[in-house]
């Protein structure tokens, strides 16, 4: 018998905050009802073109602020039209790198499940295994995962497990195995349309492409998953794109987009992939510290001054031109001053300590 146990109750009124996860952002969000309120990123953040058990394409329903981890289990809970209760915290786990935790919760889950629920436990535990997997860097136990999510694909989580096989059959030695996730994916991304959808693809394709040719769709996926400000996946965009540009030698062009990742991974508590981007920059010669908890929180120069001057009232082309950034730079900026104060826009900066903002 598990140690996890978990209550029966009815859907409607489940409401649970599990006090061990340590980092705010990790707060599980089931069937709408948030237990803190969070930087709001855009509805829709899981909108890969899936069927679900009813035939209907899946879009979103709901848009309550949650963190970006819970903007992807409340997605795939659309798309499959199910979700135990231990599923939001085997995600979390998964997207930690805990894998003892997330090894516990699967064998709960699957101990808790009724025959007739057991395909759609096997694709979600496989999933998060993947997830969690790839974070890890162990490509070949990611692509065994993935391969076994993908099995089953008449419910409806088809494009969530093939993103995943795709990347780690690019890591690890089933290229072959990736070139078919892709092309499944591909006609599904493509009847989509949606800049999450085609970000996806792009992110995709660019792993299992070389030259100029890789470079413009990584762009692509990253100026695609910016627009939709899907934060989990831009910064996976920005791992893998780092990581491509690191073995063409573009050290300084890989330290900027896996400076980005990593400050994204880190803020969520995504740790690891946090992990696996820090890696990564020391590979380019930089430095990168581990964050640690009393650390996560503390805004950088460079956002403590963005932040004063969006309190002030400053505009994002008028703050990028004091500062000589774009506003979209302005804008990113901003989504991680939102998510260290715990605050969903700018008119809740006039609230905050003048010393969280970097006044004496």
């Amino acid at each position: 018998m598990s140690s996890i146990q978990t209550g029966r109750r009815s859907p409607t009124g489940l409401r649970l905050d599990y006090k061990d996860l340590v980092a705010r952002q990790l707060i599980i969000v089931i069937h709408s009802h948030p237990t803190a309120d969070h930087d709001a990123y855009t509805p829709g953040a899981g909108e890969l073109p899936t069927a679900s058990p009813t035939g209907s394409t899946y879009s979103r329903s709901h848009g309550s602020p949650s963190s970006p981890l819970i903007e992807e289990a409340e997605a795939i809970n659309d798309a499959t039209g199910y979700a135990p209760a231990l599923f939001g915290r085997l995600l979390l786990a998964a997207w930690r790198g805990q894998e003892a935790l997330a090894l516990e919760l699967i064998a709960a889950m699957i101990e808790e499940e009724t025959a007739e629920d057991a395909g759609r436990a096997t694709v979600l535990t496989e999933y998060a295994k993947a997830v969690l997997y790839n974070g890890l860097g162990r490509y070949e136990h990611a692509v065994a995962a993935a391969q076994r999510a993908c099995a089953h694909e008449d419910l409806g989580f088809l494009g969530w497990a093939r993103l995943e096989l795709v990347e780690a059959g690019a890591r690890s030695h089933a290229r072959a195995v990736a070139t078919g996730a892709l092309r499944d994916l591909d006609e599904r991304t493509r009847a989509s349309g949606t800049d999450w959808a085609l970000g996806v693809r792009a992110r995709s394709a660019a792993l299992l492409s070389d030259g100029n040719a890789a470079e413009a769709l990584y762009r692509e996926a990253i100026e695609r998953f910016d627009r939709r400000r899907v934060a989990v996946h831009l910064a996976r965009a920005q791992l893998v794109y780092g990581e491509w540009l690191r073995r063409e030698n573009r050290r300084v062009d890989a330290r900027e987009q896996l400076r980005a990742a990593y400050d994204t991974f880190s803020g969520i508590a995504a740790e690891a992939f946090a992990e696996r981007t820090r890696r990564e920059l020391l590979a380019t010669g930089e430095t990168a510290r581990r964050r640690t908890d009393d650390s996560r929180d503390i805004l950088t120069p460079q956002e403590a001054q963005i932040a004063r001057l969006a309190r002030d009232g400053f505009s994002n082309p008028e703050i990028g031109a004091q500062l000589f950034i774009s506003p979209r730079t302005v804008q990113y900026h901003l989504r991680k001053v939102f998510l260290k104060l715990q605050i969903t826009s700018r008119n809740h900066l006039g609230g905050i300590p003048p010393s969280r903002l970097g006044v004496a």
